[in-house]
This record gives C-alpha cells, sequence and structure tokens, in this order.
C-alpha cells in the first residue's frame, strides 16, 4: 500500500486488503473528499434545520420553488444496459457466499449492499469491495467447511452497489486529519476499481432533498471527468425512504437525469422517518403495531402510487419494496406463509405498475419473477403505464393518522426483542438477520426503536393492557424478552436503550453503534 499526502489509514491491511487501497485509490478518495464533503456536511446541518422546523409545527409539502421542474415536460436518460428488465432483484451484503448466491440466483439485478443489510466493520467495507471486484473478474469462489461455493456459467444479475448513506463517516480512512464519508468511500473505492470491468451502478440511500441528489451528480460527474467515461456511465437508482424525499421525487429524478435510472420504494426506512420526522406531534402521527402497518394503508398506499406515476411520467423505473418474511427449507408450514404472503405483495405492485422488486432470498426469485412475468410477458418493463388515474395530494402522503390498528404490549414486545437481537447481530458484523421469519437489518431495527420512544414520549396507553408505555415499562418488558434468549446481550440492550428511551432522539442508531465497533 502506498501512501497518499494527507491520507492516514487506521484501520489494519490485512491479508489482501492493500489490492483496495492502493496510492491511486487512495488519492481518489482524497480528491472525492477535498471536493465534495464540505458540502455534504452543509446539507446534514440543512437536515437539521428541516427537522427543527417540523418540531416547531412546520409541515412538508410539495416545494413552490421547484414547481416548474414538477409541471415541466422533460425525460431522464434512456435505460441504460443491464437495467431494461428488472423484474426481480435480490439484494444482500457483500460478503464471499452472499455475493455468489446472489450472482447465481437468476435474478436480473443484485443489490451489492454497503448499507441497511452490511454493518460498517472494517473487514465488511475492504472486504466487500475485494469480493466485488473479484466477483466481476469472474475468479470469487469461497470455501466453508465441507460446502465449497462459486459462481456458475450463464447470465448473471447486473451488479447494483449501494453505498453508505450521506449521514455515516469512515473514521478508518482520514483525510487532512477528518474522517472521510462512507458514501463517497464506497463509491470512489468500487468505481476506482471496477469502472472498466463493469458498468458502475449504484443505488443511492437516505436522501431527503433533491439538493442531496444534486451532489451526488457532481460526484457522478466528477469521476466521469477524472477517468475519461462519457457522461452518463454511472447510473443511479434513489431510495424513496425518507418522508421528505416523498414530497421530491420530480425533483431528485431531474437532478440525476443524466445518470438516473429510476427510484425505489424503501418502505421500512420511509416508515421510520414517518415516525423520526413526526415523533412529537402526538396522535395525527402515531403508528400502530410495526407489523400491522401494511402497504395498503393510506398513506404508504399514497406514496407508492405517486411514485410509480412520478417515475413512468419521466421515462424512469419504478422499483418495489422488499417484502420482509423470508422461506425456511425446515418448516413446511412457516415456508407455506412466506410464499404466500410474498406472492401477495409482489402481484399488488406489479398490478400498480411497477417494473420489479425486491426480494431477500434466493428461494424467492421464483415466486418474484413468476408474478412479473405474468403481468409484463415479454416486455422488459412497464414504463408505457403512465398512471394518469392517480391524483396524490400532499394531504394523502401525511394522512399517517388514518392508518387502523392499535398500540399493544404484544408489539412494545416485538419491537424490544427484535431490536436488541438486531443490534446484538450488528454489533459482531451482521447486518442482514432472520428474526422470527422476518429478514431484519437496519431500517426495520429502526422502525423497533422509533417506535418504542415515541409511544414513550407521546403518553401512550397500551390497547390491550390499559398500561401507559413508560420507562420503567419498557425495562421490564426487555427483562422478560432477554430472559427467554440466549447468550450474553447487555451491550446490545444497553445500546437499545439509549436510542429508544432518552430525551433527545439519535438521528441513526447506526451511529452511537458505530462508535462501538472497532
Amino acid at each position: 500500500m502506498g501512501t497518499v499526502q494527507g491520507v492516514e489509514i487506521t484501520g489494519p491491511v490485512d491479508d489482501r486488503f492493500a489490492e483496495i487501497l492502493t496510492e491511486e485509490a487512495l488519492s481518489f478518495l482524497a480528491d472525492l473528499h477535498r471536493a465534495f464533503d464540505a458540502r455534504r456536511l452543509e446539507l446534514l446541518e440543512a437536515r437539521k434545520e428541516r427537522e427543527a422546523e417540523l418540531a416547531a409545527g412546520g409541515t412538508l409539502g410539495f416545494l413552490p420553488e421547484t414547481r416548474n421542474i414538477r409541471e415541466g415536460d422533460w425525460r431522464v436518460a434512456e435505460p441504460a444496459p443491464g437495467l431494461i428488465d428488472r423484474r426481480v432483484e435480490i439484494t444482500g451484503p457483500t460478503d464471499a457466499k452472499m455475493t455468489i448466491n446472489a450472482l447465481n440466483s437468476g435474478a436480473k439485478v443484485w443489490l451489492a449492499d454497503h448499507e441497511d443489510a452490511n454493518t460498517p466493520l472494517w473487514a465488511n467495507v475492504i472486504g466487500g469491495q475485494l469480493n466485488l471486484r473479484d466477483a466481476n473478474a469472474g475468479t470469487l469462489s469461497y470455501t466453508s467447511g465441507e460446502k465449497h461455493y462459486e459462481l456458475t456459467g450463464g447470465p448473471r444479475p447486473t451488479v447494483v452497489v449501494r453505498p453508505r448513506g450521506w449521514h455515516l463517516p469512515e473514521k478508518h480512512i482520514l483525510v487532512d486529519g477528518a474522517p472521510t464519508s462512507g458514501s463517497l468511500t464506497d463509491f470512489g473505492l468500487y468505481f476506482f476499481h471496477n469502472h472498466l470491468a463493469t458498468r458502475p451502478y449504484f443505488y443511492l440511500p437516505k436522501m431527503e432533498s433533491h439538493l442531496e441528489a444534486r451532489l451526488w451528480n457532481e460526484v457522478f460527474a466528477f469521476a466521469e471527468e477524472r477517468f475519461g467515461r462519457p457522461p452518463g456511465t454511472i447510473r443511479a437508482t434513489v431510495l424513496i425512504e425518507t418522508f421528505p424525499a416523498a414530497f421530491e421525487m420530480d425533483e431528485i429524478l431531474y437532478e440525476l437525469r443524466e445518470h438516473s435510472a429510476g427510484l425505489n420504494a424503501g418502505r421500512w426506512d420511509f416508515m421510520f422517518s414517518v415516525i423520526k420526522k413526526f415523533r412529537t406531534r402526538g396522535k395525527d402521527f402515531l403508528l400502530p403495531d410495526r407489523n400491522t402497518v401494511t402497504m395498503t394503508v393510506p398513506f404508504m398506499r399514497a406514496y407508492t402510487e405517486l411514485l410509480v406515476q412520478t417515475c413512468h411520467k419521466r421515462g424512469a423505473h419504478a422499483i418495489g419494496g422488499m417484502a420482509a418474511f423470508i422461506p425456511s427449507r425446515r418448516d413446511a408450514e412457516v415456508n407455506r406463509v412466506a410464499l404466500e404472503k410474498v406472492t401477495a405483495d409482489k402481484t399488488r405492485e406489479a398490478g400498480d405498475g411497477f417494473d420489479g422488486s425486491w426480494v431477500a432470498h434466493p428461494d424467492l426469485v421464483g415466486v418474484c419473477r413468476e408474478v412479473f412475468d405474468g403481468v409484463l410477458g415479454d416486455r422488459p418493463n412497464q414504463l408505457d403505464r403512465t398512471r394518469d388515474d392517480v391524483s396524490v395530494s400532499a394531504a394523502d402522503l401525511l394522512a399517517v393518522g388514518d392508518t387502523p390498528g392499535q398500540q399493544t404490549e404484544a408489539g412494545l414486545r416485538n419491537a424490544v426483542s427484535v431490536g436488541v437481537q438486531y443490534l446484538d447481530a450488528w454489533l459482531k458484523g451482521s447486518g442482514a438477520v432472520a428474526i422470527n421469519n422476518m429478514m431484519e437489518d437496519a431500517a426495520t431495527a429502526e422502525i423497533s426503536r422509533s417506535q418504542v420512544w415515541q409511544w414513550l414520549h407521546n403518553g401512550v396507553t397500551l390497547a390491550d393492557t390499559g398500561e401507559l408505555v413508560t420507562v420503567a415499562l419498557i425495562e421490564r418488558v426487555a427483562d422478560e424478552e432477554l430472559a427467554l434468549l440466549d447468550g450474553d446481550l447487555s451491550e446490545a440492550r444497553a445500546l437499545f436503550m439509549e436510542v429508544a428511551v432518552a430525551d433527545e432522539f439519535v438521528d441513526f442508531l447506526t451511529l452511537p453503534a458505530y462508535d462501538r465497533m472497532p
């Protein structure tokens, strides 16, 4: 590994890590940091200002200053090779086993995740980059005990990498004494090592405004110019998974139009963001038990209908979200229920006009494909379905209070148990965890802890027991639920309580969790 002026690596450079952390790659990261990190930090401050306005009684709506964009006649770039037919996409972290299984799954796209299904353990950050580079070169293999995994022949999914969100730092790479951005690190290392071997495509998470999309577009243009790639070589699909972004979908597509590959309905983070943004606003924004908030409740329905309409009006793909149910190869009844629920979810999305959707397990690829095959037939997508029948207002998106359901002790117990179990796995380096036959990641854990916080700070009385949600009740529930589990979960419990009951709401649970990670 070479040295670059102003760059310091604080993590160990083990095994093959030096192949990724080359002098040229680190020089590129340093240039990205110096060109764009100040603006990133300004945009994060703008998030805080907007959140303060909401806490003071403000609201969200379509921006008057960008009305000309929403009403304008423009389209994004034509779909890029490998992103024309996206009827089934598989997601997962970039460890060697998952990488191979995803690329052998038969899906059209693999979301190679450095974000919610991953943890930013240093070994994962750099090891994942090695796995992606080897996979793109066709050389990746993996052996665990007697089992050997290798890439098979035939067509493979298009690789689309999801870097970390703008809010997360990379503490193991310092430039001029400051931590780099996790976003720019994940993007920069992947682009540098793979832009000639494969198409550099990305999924962009957690954005809250079109100005954040503008920054990504500037990063893409910088990288293309730096390495002599034609404009538009890089393509990006944006996850609409924050409440503010739902009001700026046109504008986000417009900012990225040369680089755009569409939008995705990031449903779980969206639900978390709804709670987070209006967490102090009382009953009008209180959600019932997490598992009762389906995609058919009014505000979620409005969000997905508007997403499809917006995308297709602009010639962009609309990609459906993750069904969290996972199949079982050991329990026939669990498997039946999971397949039934996933089929129903994908059937709704295909009928609504989505061009494809996500699954988290190879056994669900065929289920999703069959549903979309039934709607698409030989067509690669349904961009021609412009959904002119849809009319969604700001009030429709804000109609959180119309969600049916109740806050119950069972819901509280599930939130505490799932939240602690997930954080225990996260701190140990696993970002996607099967709990109670559901695939939990950082997004679903965020819903769990934010609901506990919201119920506590808004004086919720549980419908089934009549108990007021208090810190003492949450502590008792944690004691009882953790007594049912094996292992020492004390560190995870302490972290969960920190982000679930503190007076001040922590923006993302991954921030204090990352502080605890070596």
